[in-house]
């Protein structure tokens, strides 16, 4: 992926550093796999505002993607790779052989004209689907089912990768994109590659209204307010507010928030911080 640095010609450009979209190679959307997408402002059902800081923003539609990737054993060619207004990645438009056309994650590597296939004896390159026990180790995954049909539900986002780096009797175990260490059933189904758009983290808005085309409102600081509205305002002059914490009181550093006693506590190995956890 390349970023574009743009010429100080405005204030909203001095600072933005924005997506070259090089891979992108399309504008137009599959229309047949296009879905309305209702925008809510942050309100519910009776009008009242129930989240703070959502409202605006440009239209969208939904691109419907093929998480589950179960049309096995048939060849499909790269017709395009687009950017989709609803994630990070790029997503890349298929046809099969049939004629059907679906849409997918795009990886990092994959360009128009290429083949793709899913399936149980296919191979471990970019783009195709597998099960985990095929897959030799080492291998960099993304679009991992947690459960065997469920569809793809780890690593989707721009840039992320799971790592094969052992295969049990039962499962294959896979580390995280946060470094832990997790047992998946070996029947799972990943696709093969890193998810493109690997920069898009590095990117920088250049304005306030960038943030108001994507929907997203300005957002006060709690230290900002009066006691009233917020544990962490009122006082005298610029005073810090105390541990940092959300509006209804929960600390936002250093608190666990997993359930503890979780039923997939013991298809972790390793959490990300380092520790082993008990057996």
């Amino acid at each position: 992926m390349a970023l574009k640095k743009y010429k100080p010609v405005t204030a909203g450009t001095r600072w933005r550093i924005g997506n070259a979209y090089a891979e992108v190679t399309t504008n137009k959307p599959e229309k047949s796999l296009l879905e309305t997408k209702k925008r809510t402002g942050g309100r519910n059902s009776s009008g009242h505002l129930t989240m703070r800081y959502i409202g605006g923003g440009h239209k969208k539609k939904y691109r419907i993607i093929d998480f589950k990737r179960n049309k096995k054993a048939v060849e499909a060619e790269v017709k395009t790779i687009e950017y989709d207004p609803n994630r990070t990645c790029f997503i890349a438009l298929v046809e099969y052989k049939d004629g059907e056309k679906k849409y997918i994650i795009a990886p990092q590597g994959l360009e128009v004209g290429m083949k793709i296939i899913s399936g149980d004896n296919v191979a471990p390159e970019i783009g195709n689907a597998l099960q985990l026990k095929n897959m030799p180790l080492g291998t960099m995954v993304h679009n991992i089912e947690m459960q065997p049909g469920q569809g793809g539900k780890i690593a989707r986002s721009a840039g992320s990768s799971a790592q094969l780096t052992n295969k049990e009797d039962k499962y294959a175990v896979l580390k995280m994109p946060s470094g832990e260490l997790r047992k998946v059933l070996i029947n799972c189904y990943a696709t093969v590659g890193v998810v493109g758009n690997s920069d898009h983290n590095l990117q920088s808005m250049g304005k306030a209204g960038r943030n108001r085309w994507k929907g997203i409102r300005p957002r006060n600081r709690g230290v900002a307010m009066n006691p009233v509205d917020h544990p962490m305002g009122g006082g005298e002059g610029r005073s810090s507010g105390g541990h940092p914490r959300s509006r209804t009181g929960k600390y936002a550093k250093g608190e666990k928030t997993r359930t503890k006693h979780k039923g997939s506590d013991k298809l972790i190995l390793q959490r990300k911080d380092g520790k082993k956890l008990a057996k």
